[in-house]
């Protein structure tokens, strides 16, 4: 019995991190695409819709990444990502407006989500005797204390006429950055953290009517010696070709941390296997099934050389590739949160936020590339 334990925790571990070489890829060209260079942006999701327009949301109108003057905006493309629109604002409330997600669903609505801080309040006696004193009180106190703590949350818009109108925002149970995915029966589904609440926890919600409403459907499990409160962060989800239902999950803990974990649900998503490392230094992760129904991981690589890197899995998510390099010019770690579309003709766009060498205020910018046959 000994023996035959020894041997399938080898098979795991050997099945867990044997990483195949990496797909030889061609970069076609790089590039920034955000049209406000004195304003800071951040943490972009892109999603490709189904007659083939781009769209692009993120944290815009910011003064950096700590501020209260955080917005969501959005723009649009129509030539698979050669040019946007110029920014348009889609939500704005008077605190600080985080990670925003996008996604259209298979009934054509398109689903905005955000998230509101007000992490901005322990920097403002920082602010005190600088030119930028006056315009963040005046920001601050556009609510008072008790209006500004009733609205921290996470919130979802809604749009059925291709994104020209949103609803108002509605609370949703739980937040990360790129927002819910749509499920092959269905259903959408949000990995995420739900805060906020007398009982926070790291999980799953869904919805069965095309994101109008939400419940809570599961909770992750825990890693022994982990705390899932406090270091597990901004969970990205997929569903495999085989029906497997995947959650990355970005680790502080001490046992990898600053690596991506991995969680997965073989019965829809009522259940949730241990989180456990893939052998991925890098986060967050977010999660494309390509063409073929291989997955394709994307996420921040914030060690030298600083940039983006991709991952592809031939077998469902059991095991990922070596690291593929989209970008590496970057000049620190404040960058990243990578966001990939695959496009009609095969061709792959990832779209992050990056602080470039000469300015303090990130811009959005845009890689697009292709797997090697």
């Amino acid at each position: 019995m000994l023996t035959r334990l020894i041997l399938a925790s080898a098979a795991f571990l050997f099945a867990t991190f044997a990483m195949a070489a990496p797909p030889k890829v061609t970069i076609h060209d790089i590039k920034t695409i955000s049209f406000q260079p004195d304003l800071y942006c951040g943490w972009p999701t892109a999603t490709r819709r189904a007659n083939g327009e781009l769209l692009v949301v993120w944290s815009g109108g910011r003064a950096g990444h700590i501020c209260p003057f955080g917005r969501v905006d959005m723009m649009r493309s129509n030539d698979k990502g050669e040019s946007w629109t110029f920014p348009r604002v889609v939500l704005d409330t008077p605190i600080d407006d985080r990670d925003a997600g996008v996604l259209e669903t298979a009934k054509g609505s398109i689903l905005i989500t955000t998230f509101t801080s007000l992490a901005y309040e322990s920097y403002l006696e920082r602010k005190k005797g600088t030119p930028e004193e006056s315009k963040w009180l005046a920001a601050h106190h556009r609510i008072n204390a008790e209006e500004r703590k009733a609205l921290l949350g996470s919130w979802i818009l809604r749009s059925t006429d291709g994104g020209q109108i949103f609803s108002a925002p509605s609370r949703i149970p739980v937040n990360s950055p790129h927002g819910p995915i749509q499920l092959s029966d269905g259903r959408l589904l949000y990995a995420g953290k739900k805060l906020w609440t007398d009982k926070a926890k790291i999980g799953l919600a869904e919805s069965h009517d095309d994101g109008v409403t939400w419940k809570w459907l599961a909770e992750i499990p825990t890693r022994p010696g982990d705390s899932a409160l406090k270091s597990y962060h901004e969970l990205h989800a997929i569903e495999a070709a085989n029906g497997t239902l995947i959650a990355h999950i970005r680790n502080h803990n001490p046992a990898q941390k600053g690596e991506t974990l991995q969680s997965e649900s073989h019965d829809g998503g009522k259940t949730w296997s241990v989180p456990h490392s893939i052998g991925v230094w890098g986060l967050p992760s977010f999660l494309t099934r390509l063409s073929g129904d291989r997955l394709l991981m994307t996420y921040g690589y914030r060690r030298k050389p600083y940039g983006n890197q991709a991952r592809i899995s031939d077998d469902h998510g059991t095991t990922w590739s070596e690291p593929i390099t989209i970008s590496d010019d970057g000049v620190s770690s404040d960058l990243g949160y990578p966001s990939t579309v695959q496009l009609a003709d095969g061709t792959l766009l990832t779209i992050w936020y990056e602080n470039p060498k000469d300015s303090s205020k990130a811009v959005l910018r845009q890689a697009r590339w292709s797997l090697n046959p």
